[in-house]
């Protein structure tokens, strides 16, 4: 069971690649913010808020029995249910699914890298949180505020068209 959780907190073990893994963690929560792109914005809050929740106190015990606490690197099953999130329920022309159109489902994945990489308030705040709860929630904020910037950029470029 330990593997498991392991297995699960890494990305599948994509958290053991040296370099940037982060962002190829989140390259899984693209696919799955790709795949939710296919649902209802109410089922894609149903698998993003019951992911996170299951993310917590796998991300805590991961984080404690074998990286030393704290938001280790190879800890990234936190950017993987929160990358969704930065596209929940966002529309492309045409009423397509902005997760199911690459450019956008690529700028969301750049925007959101940044907010997690840079960790500015509010992100730094919820990172400060106490143990799986702080691990999940700072992906979850640099989401929320992707979400925002994607949300205002999709309304002006229905506007100015």
């Amino acid at each position: 069971m330990e593997t498991l959780n392991l297995w699960l907190a890494t990305g599948l073990g994509v958290g053991f690649i040296p370099v940037a893994p982060g962002t190829f963690g989140s390259l899984w929560g693209a696919a799955l913010a790709w795949w939710l792109g296919g649902k209802t914005p109410a089922r894609q809050a149903t698998v993003i808020v019951g992911l996170a929740v299951l993310a917590v106190p796998l991300c805590h015990w991961a984080s404690v029995a074998y990286f030393s606490g704290g938001d280790a690197g190879s800890i990234v099953l936190d950017e993987i249910v929160a990358f969704p999130l930065a596209l929940l329920g966002l529309l492309a022309r045409r009423g397509v699914p902005a997760a199911r159109r690459w450019p956008w489902l690529a700028l969301a994945f750049a925007i959101f890298r940044a907010f997690d990489a840079l960790k500015l308030p509010p992100v730094s705040w919820a990172e400060a949180l106490p143990g799986g709860l702080g691990i999940v929630a700072d992906d979850l904020v640099a989401a929320a505020l992707t979400w925002a910037c994607m949300a205002a950029l999709l309304r002006a470029r229905r506007r100015y068209r």
